[in-house]
This record gives structure tokens, sequence and C-alpha cells, in this order.
């Protein structure tokens, strides 16, 4: 069971998300406790590294879920050893596989963290 102060996603579409009953619209970062803008290029394709900086510097991830929108993205290889350097494993998928999974490993107290941007 989840509780109350965790951030639960409840929807995602084309203009953004709804989680824990407040609306975000563009790419966001979803951790447990806290919900952020993620200021990204228009498109996953267009990503560097330099973008994964506050997922870097988070002691309570273990697991980053990239959602890319409607179709799965998958992160360029320099991104993804970065990432798994510090300590990050990286999960690739499209957005709604993404939040469904996030909310799953979020009931079971996994340490994740959710990169994601809105479907098309």
């Amino acid at each position: 069971m989840v509780t109350a102060d965790r951030k639960v996603i409840q929807s995602y579409g084309k203009n953004g998300f709804k989680i824990s009953n407040e609306n975000f619209t563009g790419p966001i970062l979803v951790f447990p406790s806290l919900v952020t803008a993620w200021d990204v290029p228009e498109t996953p394709k267009d990503l560097e590294i330099t973008h994964f900086a506050p997922l870097i510097g988070a002691d309570d991830v273990d697991v980053v879920l990239f959602g890319g929108g409607e179709k799965a993205v998958f992160l360029p290889p320099d991104i993804r050893e970065m990432l798994n350097a510090q300590g990050l494993a990286v999960e690739s998928m499209d957005t709604g596989a993404a939040c469904r999974t996030y909310n799953v490993l979020l009931a079971e107290e996994r340490r994740i963290a959710a990169a994601l941007y809105p479907t098309q």
C-alpha cells in the first residue's frame, strides 16, 4: 500500500500528467516525494547527459524509468553508461509503461524515479 505522502501517477496524456491530484504539463521528473518540471528538449532524441543532473545527485534513487513519449525511445549509450557509473540503473520504455511500472515499484517501496515525456 502506498502512503498518502507518496507521489502516485494517476493519469498521463498529450498535455501532461495527473500525480497525487495535481496536474503537470510538459516533461517531468517524478520521485516518491517530489514532482518537478524537467527542462529538456522537445524531443527525447536531443537529450544530453546534463539533462539528467537532478537524478545523478539523488541519494535515494537506484532505478530511473525513462518514458520517451508514445513510443519507447532508448537513451544513447553514453548517457546510459554515465548514469550506470553513478549507480543508477536505467530502463527505457514508452511513457504509459513507465507510469505503470513506477506505481508498482512505488508500492514495493523501491528507490525509484521517473523521467517522463508526455505522450504525443
